[in-house]
């Protein structure tokens, strides 16, 4: 059994708590899209905790960390900075820093496994595109995604859960009582955020996927804990705590 995560973010009691519902569980490999850091004030713990999973992508916050950010809000571009600065902090072993940088440098926009394919944002731009809820709408835009997909996608970086099908149609984790069985009809997995929900739910959250069977989780985690942290930061601006709370 797998677990799928995305979009940590630098949130450590959100992937702290989410890593202790996986130990709990029967979990063979733990597969992450990508956004290990962006956002949230711990960024060297969360790259660190993640280094031993099964695969890690490469998220748009990963990469902007590398290099200039482009097509980030202000807000998001100054917190990519204090991101870069931490780590580059002086104080930290020259070989950690290498690692953590190296880690980064080395992760890839897409994996295909059978009939599955993992990405931070879609299929046909793996690393930016991003696929809401409201796009079954637009029919061009998803029928040339699905173009791209040989049966089952999972993604993140809309940081909102739910299934796409061919058919168009897109249910949230609640309408399916939080269980979706795969089919014979391709299908698109989003599968939420960990550190940075924006469903209207504050709990983290991640699937764990058993077969053809993908179930959604929601963890509760010590986020007063978090934003407090983010608080504490001038670079981080406080609304990146407060919005933690409402799930936005």
């Amino acid at each position: 059994m797998k677990a799928i995560i995305s979009d940590i973010h630098s949130n450590l009691e959100a992937l702290q708590a989410v890593m202790a519902d996986i130990k709990e569980s029967n979990i063979d490999e733990i597969y992450c899209l990508g956004d290990v850091i962006g956002y949230g004030p711990n960024p060297r713990e969360c790259i660190d905790m993640v280094m031993d999973f099964k695969v890690v992508l490469l998220g748009n916050h990963d990469q902007g960390a590398m290099f200039d950010p482009e097509g980030f809000n202000p807000s998001a571009e100054r917190a990519i900075f204090w991101t870069r600065e931490q780590l580059e902090l002086p104080t930290e072993n020259r070989h950690v820093k290498e690692r953590r940088w190296d880690f980064l440098a080395e992760r890839p926009r897409i994996v295909k496994e059978d009939n599955f394919m993992f990405v931070h944002g879609s299929a046909r731009n793996p690393l930016n595109e991003y696929v809401f809820p409201e796009d079954i709408y637009n029919q061009r835009k998803m029928e040339r995604i699905f173009a791209l997909v040989d049966k089952y996608c999972f993604q993140g970086h809309t940081h909102v859960p739910g299934i796409f099908t061919e058919n168009l149609q897109f249910h949230s984790p609640e309408e399916i009582d939080y269980v979706y069985r795969l089919d014979s009809r391709k299908t698109l997995c989003n599968v939420g955020s960990v550190g940075q929900p924006r469903d209207g739910d504050w709990r983290a959250c991640y699937v764990q996927l058993d077969g053809d069977t993908i179930r959604f989780r929601r963890v509760e985690y010590d986020v007063e804990t978090t934003i407090q942290k983010i608080y504490a930061i001038p670079d981080l601006e406080n609304f990146l705590g407060d919005r933690l709370r409402d799930g936005r």
